[in-house]
């Protein structure tokens, strides 16, 4: 494998391993209605995050692969987003790994936009 196969696929387990570590942080999360709303958006995006990078690997063409990382980065914000309202209300209860979390996905983030960017910029 190539040092770009090989980072390609340790980024789908990275994806894969954040949302099923977000699954998991929000079983954490104080019980309320406001708190039943926000984590199901949240892991909407959070496993949206994997599976349309896993579409992106498999793109048929450079459009589609640019179409694809787009929503990436997309889901990828949005999952910060979901992250810092669990934050600012105070629903958690793990800061450490609600930390953690926001870490990782905005890590995450700034992988893909890069992505995003270097694609767009060969058009």
């Amino acid at each position: 494998m190539t040092d770009k196969e090989i980072f390609i696929e340790k980024l789908k387990v990275r994806t894969k391993l954040l949302a099923v570590d977000i699954i998991k942080f929000c079983d954490s999360l104080k019980s309320c209605k406001a708190s039943a709303v926000i984590t199901y958006q949240l892991v909407k995006s959070a496993t949206s995050i994997g599976a349309n990078y896993r579409a992106a690997c498999r793109a048929r063409s450079e459009a589609e692969f640019f179409s694809k990382i787009c929503i990436v980065v997309e889901e990828a914000d949005e999952t910060e987003y979901w992250l810092e309202i669990i934050k600012d209300s105070n629903l958690h209860t793990e800061t450490d790994e609600l930390q953690r979390l926001l870490h990782e996905t905005n890590e995450i983030t700034r992988i893909m936009t890069k992505a995003k960017s270097s694609t767009y910029g060969k058009k």
